[in-house]
């Protein structure tokens, strides 16, 4: 990946002279410090070595404005662009300490809690895209649940990566989670096909002790640029993170989603749903680490290729030594509904311990014949036969997510690529 050195270190020094908060300042420097040295991260038989995701032009940083608005209701809903950001939220959780602001903002007002989680979870020193993210993130949010707060129902994040000015998107979104606490996130995530900005969009979530975190995601990006995504959960002592993404952009992605089990009885159920088409290319890993004793981690993959598409599947499951009595099983599994489509499921086990459970699935194919015939010995039409098997072998991932609006659409989206690839 090309990218000129001087250029990105001018850009930084007028984020700079933009007077954020010296802790944000410092913080962009030292990661700053690993662009030359650090390497990009690697996915397994997927190149994206030349995408550029390292923006040679300058923009501006400007975080956006907020607008809060605090009411009675107990619905908290988020909308996020690069110019402005409106947060919904309950007057009830603001009172017990809930905190939902653009990350900017947040930087200034919560300084004690920003310097100790942000770029914790994924260090900038781990490899140039982490390193470039860091030093340049121009847009954000941020989400805290003190200890002992259980909301009731989800927080709905709406992001637009819509932009005027030209280089690329740092998007990050940090979530904390304090001891004892449970919530659910929605992140829907849109563009237009007009957006020529590169991606890089990043999500932290620390997960504290017997804390739960089921974040669900609906990226359908209609840019033509690429992306790059890493979703990382550092989860402690008996705490819970539950993953639910549905990739069903229009872009070339390629993305990481790591699940550390840091503490003793962590848990962690990564589930991820994939729909490429025409051109597109896109690569996963889907990483579980077991640190610890007593810790469980689950992946399922399962991801649909149309037309010339490219779509590859990495399941990591890793049990480190000394994590005894762990469990590490995952399936990536991939349909192919076109001869010319491309695709693979690469299941990977790293065992370093005996006390351990561990298995791996991983199939790629055409359709279910037997299920294509049923339906179609019942009357039911070709193409819609096929809809329902293509529905039938996605909805573990599709009915995860906690909210039916955004499960219709993306039922709603699959439909439509369906028809469209026919």
């Amino acid at each position: 990946m090309n990218f000129n050195y001087s250029h990105l270190k001018s850009q930084l020094q007028q984020y700079a002279a933009n007077k954020e908060p010296e802790e944000l300042t410092q913080l962009r420097q030292r990661a700053f410090q690993n662009v030359t040295t650090a390497q990009l991260p690697k996915v397994t038989k997927f190149n994206f070595q030349d995408w550029p995701l390292i923006s040679e032009q300058s923009s501006p940083l400007q975080f956006p404005k907020v607008i809060e608005q605090l009411t009675d209701p107990d619905q908290v809903t988020v909308k996020a662009s690069s110019e402005e950001v409106t947060v919904v939220l309950p007057n009830s959780l603001k009172e017990q300490g809930v905190i939902i602001s653009e990350l900017g903002s947040a930087i200034k007002t919560h300084p004690e809690i920003l310097t100790k989680y942000l770029a914790t979870v994924i260090r900038p020193d781990e490899n140039l895209l982490a390193a470039y993210h860091t030093a340049f993130i121009n847009q954000g949010l941020f989400v805290y649940v003190p200890r002992n707060v259980e909301l009731k129902k989800p927080i709905h994040l709406t992001i637009n990566f819509n932009q005027t000015v030209k280089g690329t998107i740092n998007f990050h979104l940090l979530i904390v989670a304090g001891e004892n606490s449970r919530f659910q996130i929605i992140d829907h995530l849109v563009s237009s096909r007009q957006q020529t900005n590169p991606l890089t969009n990043f999500v932290e979530i620390m997960a504290e002790e017997n804390s739960e975190v089921h974040f669900s995601s609906l990226d359908h990006l209609a840019q033509q640029s690429p992306s790059y995504y890493q979703y990382r959960a550092a989860i402690k002592n008996y705490a819970k993170v539950d993953w639910a993404i549905g990739l069903m952009n229009e872009c070339n992605t390629v993305g990481e989603i790591d699940s550390e089990l840091v503490g003793q009885g962590a848990y962690a159920n990564s589930q991820l749903i994939a729909l490429t088409a025409n051109d597109q290319q896109l690569g996963i890993n889907n990483r579980v680490t077991n640190r610890s004793p007593h810790s469980q981690g689950l992946i399922n993959q399962r991801g649909v290729a149309l037309g010339n598409s490219l779509l590859i599947f990495n399941g990591i499951g890793q049990i480190v030594h000394g994590a005894h009595g762990s469990e590490a099983e995952q399936q990536n599994r991939l349909l192919m509904m076109s001869p010319h489509a491309t695709g693979d499921a690469n299941p990977i086990l790293l065992i370093d311990e005996n006390d351990v459970e561990a298995g791996h699935a991983a199939s790629v194919g055409k359709i279910n014949q037997d299920q294509l015939y049923y339906l179609l010995s019942r009357g039911i039409p070709l193409h819609q036969a096929q809809r329902m098997v293509i529905r039938g072998f996605l909805s573990a991932v599709i009915t995860a997510v906690p909210d039916k609006n955004v499960r219709q659409e993306m039922v709603d989206i699959l439909e439509r690529k369906l028809l469209e690839n026919a």
